[in-house]
């Protein structure tokens, strides 16, 4: 994919991520990695990378939205980030260390991993519910 083409399936994509995030809560690099290896063809690494970069402005819209309708909790939400901020620092100089192609199959337990949790707890819930 490239030129024009390019730039819409982003742009389309980038909508999508920011939708799912704000509905599901999930992060957008969940969506994006997989579709900056699959679709553009970036490496691994570069995917995660540019995810990291994506998140800044889709957390910060995302948030603000949620506070002017009175949800969150601001002061946990900067703790969290902060230590979290530590934690990034050493996950990526992990990642660095880690060749391409086994930071893809780490990546790929931690999302089947995650949906298999989220099947399993809706499944729980629904039976609680009927």
């Amino acid at each position: 994919m490239t030129g024009t083409t390019l730039y819409l399936a982003l742009a389309a994509f980038g909508v999508l991520a920011g939708v799912a995030s704000g509905l599901l809560g999930v992060g957008g690099g969940t969506l994006l990695v997989p579709f900056l290896t699959l679709a553009v063809g970036l490496s691994q690494h570069e995917a995660e990378a540019t995810s990291l970069l994506v998140i800044l402005p889709t957390a910060i819209a995302g948030t603000l939205a949620l506070r002017r309708r009175g949800v969150g909790n601001a002061g946990l939400a900067i703790r969290f980030g902060v230590v979290g901020s530590f934690g990034a620092v050493l996950g990526v100089l992990l990642a660095l260390a880690l060749p391409a192609a086994t930071l893809r199959i780490v990546f790929a337990g931690f999302v089947a991993i995650v949906g298999v949790k989220l099947v399993r707890d809706g499944l729980r819930r629904g039976a609680r519910l009927s």
